[in-house]
């Protein structure tokens, strides 16, 4: 059955389902007049909501619709099917209760302000699929104004997997991870992301590639206020050329761009023990037989047909289940390398074909769960 044949017959990927089965003696108890005894405890507290409602365990999954993964800017109706994936992974990998949100507005005054409006239904905003840069300010502003835990998983669910990966993908080529040279192709929300986290980690020698080349201050074209200020903390080998030019010499490659931009004669021109995560999907940058056939030791992909899938899956349902647990307000940089050694730790003896847990593991969760 095709995806279009699925989706017509069973009308959408997630239901709601009542918790009690409702009968004439419990009808007083779940709905009226029993049920305005909670509605005034919460009245008088209300964080009494997080014991007394779905707010406990549920979560919104909001999005515009810019930029869907291998799509683009395709709308709030096409991204719904989208975001009821989502939806269901979190609950058939977290238990978490999910909800999908599209919104038709593109404007992050509006986006910001709804969001804010919605949130007393919910313990956690997962942002998805916002494109930058104005994805870094949605969800800046709202992590400020509310004290439930926002995360765009575009950026930092695949930054955590990323990391994760590199952590184990290094030992297996026995380098320094905190100093080795990464190139990061893609300057968009996951790549500044990865980015961030790799130097927050330690990693010193992190250098972003857009469609215009190696991200420098002074380059002028192509740039914004988020590379206005990565440009700061990163490229410190002031290379002022494209990606071919950027990875001579570089221990780490780094994909989350466009397809087949890479080949092994750009591989080969990296450090000997070279690792490639070429991760658009469906098509990498490299498809890893090419990337051996320049050299590189390591090879990991967006892709589930391939060994070494980085796959986002790893991280939000566990982060989402620990914050909701604990009813954490906030999702920090700390939680996140966290994450992210745990997920490497749970390969024992990495190799070059077994660096990151599979998407399917049922001990990611409880295991990501227990950072908060």
């Amino acid at each position: 059955m095709s995806p279009l044949e699925l989706s017509k017959k069973i009308g959408g990927k997630i239901e709601v389902n009542s918790k009690k089965k409702l009968t004439k003696k419990n009808l007083s108890i779940l709905y009226t007049p029993g049920v305005a005894e909670v509605s005034k405890a919460v009245a008088k507290n209300k964080k009494l909501s997080f014991d007394y409602t779905i707010r406990k365990n549920m979560v919104a999954v909001v999005s515009d619709g810019s930029a869907v993964l291998g799509l683009g800017n395709i709308g709030p109706e096409a991204a719904l099917p989208v975001m009821e994936g989502k939806a269901l992974l979190f609950k058939e990998l977290g238990g978490v209760d999910a909800f999908p949100i599209v919104l038709d507005t593109q404007d992050p005054d509006e986006i910001v302000d709804i969001v804010k409006k919605i949130s007393p239904t919910f313990g956690g905003i997962n942002l998805e699929d916002i494109s930058a840069p104005r994805c870094f300010e949605i969800e800046e502003r709202l992590k400020k104004e509310l004290d439930i835990p926002v995360f765009h998983d575009d950026q930092h669910g695949t930054a955590i997997v990323v990391l994760a990966g590199l952590i184990n993908a290094c030992k297996v080529v026995k380098k320094d991870i905190l100093k080795i040279k990464a190139v990061i192709s893609g300057a968009g929300a996951a790549g500044i992301a990865i980015a961030n986290l790799l130097l927050k980690f330690g990693v010193e020698d992190v250098t972003l590639v857009d469609t215009r080349g190696a991200i420098y201050c002074e380059r002028g074209s192509g740039m914004n206020e988020i590379k206005d200020v990565i440009c700061k903390i990163t490229n410190r080998r002031k290379i002022r050329g494209g990606l071919s030019e950027a990875l001579a010499g570089s221990d780490v490659f780094i994909g989350v761009s466009a397809p087949n931009i890479l080949k092994a004669k750009d591989i080969s021109r990296m450090e000997k023990g070279a690792i490639v995560f070429a991760m658009s999907n469906p098509v990498p940058e490299i498809m890893p037989e090419e990337a051996e056939k320049g050299g590189a030791a390591v090879v990991a992909t967006g892709r589930s047909d391939y060994p070494n899938q980085i796959n986002n899956v790893l991280a939000f349902p566990g982060i989402f289940r620990g914050a909701l647990d604990k009813r954490a307000k906030h999702i920090t940089d700390d939680h996140k390398i966290k994450a992210a050694k745990i997920l490497a730790s749970m390969i024992k003896k990495p190799s070059a074909d077994k660096i990151i847990p599979s998407a399917l593991n049922k001990q990611v969760v409880k295991k990501v769960a227990g950072i908060f």
